[in-house]
């Protein structure tokens, strides 16, 4: 068996050991994303597994989305062998642009997935212009 040996990932292992799993060492946190447009409809989706839906919040400042998760720490004291996954509490700020409705945003939480659905707003969709005739308009006479 070929085993392939990281140096970053020993020494992550040494500082849990030394300070413990949610110790006082920051690792960096990802909330992975995929953001799409369909239509008249922006959506975004964060992959969250094993994020409980009650430690999720979503604040809307003007044209920035913020969205705050938890992964809660494991209780028992038993030896980490590994630990790739997060935990603790993360975030991530979406600056949206101005064609967007950040007053109707929808939002849902299945399968370890939030899922945002953002409106365009309608004065950013294309519309047409009519044009008008008069006819008693008086003509310019050079």
């Amino acid at each position: 068996m070929l085993m392939r040996t990281d140096p970053f990932r020993e020494l992550d292992r040494l500082t849990q050991q030394v300070f413990g799993p949610s110790g006082t060492v920051a690792r960096p946190s990802a909330m992975l994303m995929d953001a799409w447009r369909d239509g008249d409809t922006f959506h975004v989706e964060f992959d969250l597994p094993g994020v409980s839906q009650d430690s999720i919040d979503i604040d809307v400042e003007r044209n920035v989305v913020t969205v705050r998760a938890e992964r809660q720490a494991r209780a028992s004291d038993a030896e980490l062998i590994a630990a790739e996954r997060p935990r603790g509490v993360f975030s991530r700020q979406l600056v949206l642009g101005d064609n967007l409705d950040t007053e109707r945003i929808e939002a849902g939480y299945a399968m370890g997935v939030l899922s945002l659905k953002i409106p365009v707003a309608e004065q950013a969709k294309p519309r047409k212009v009519e044009i008008s005739t008069h006819e008693d308009q008086q003509a310019i006479s050079a």
